[in-house]
């Protein structure tokens, strides 16, 4: 079933958008932000920066990138930007993060955001009771 559901959400694809999403996921900081924004689902640019200590720009940067190459939309909350992964993409990212699930800087990075999430210390959860 999970093979059909794949093939009807690929099927307007083409090598083009093929060889963005994979040269989008061929970066080591890009596949943070990937598996924690999978993981967790919308995530705020700050949540981003505090969990995986990046700089703004770095940040910024990658977002864009992931959101130039069709894997990433943003909708705005007043002056929050919140990213998730696009659904014509969410099953493909997830196989491709498969392969990487049990790396530990990305099973560090969860425990981050989990530990930062029950102190209260991330925007992203109260955000994501707003209204759209």
């Amino acid at each position: 079933m999970a093979s059909k559901l794949i093939k009807m959400r690929l099927k307007h694809f083409n090598l083009d958008v093929g060889a963005q999403i994979y040269l989008a996921c061929s970066d080591r900081s890009r596949l943070r932000v990937l598996n924690l924004i999978m993981t967790n689902g919308e995530m705020c640019i700050t949540d981003l920066e505090r969990v995986l200590e990046f700089t703004q720009s770095k940040t910024s940067r990658h977002l864009l990138y992931l959101k130039n190459s069709g894997i990433l939309s943003m909708r705005k909350i007043n002056q929050w930007s919140l990213y998730q992964i696009k659904d014509e993409v969410t099953d493909l990212i997830r196989i491709i993060l498969q392969f990487v699930a049990r790396d530990p800087v990305l099973l560090n990075d969860q425990e981050v955001y989990r530990t930062m999430e029950s102190n209260r210390e991330l925007s992203g959860p109260a955000l994501k009771t707003m209204k759209k």
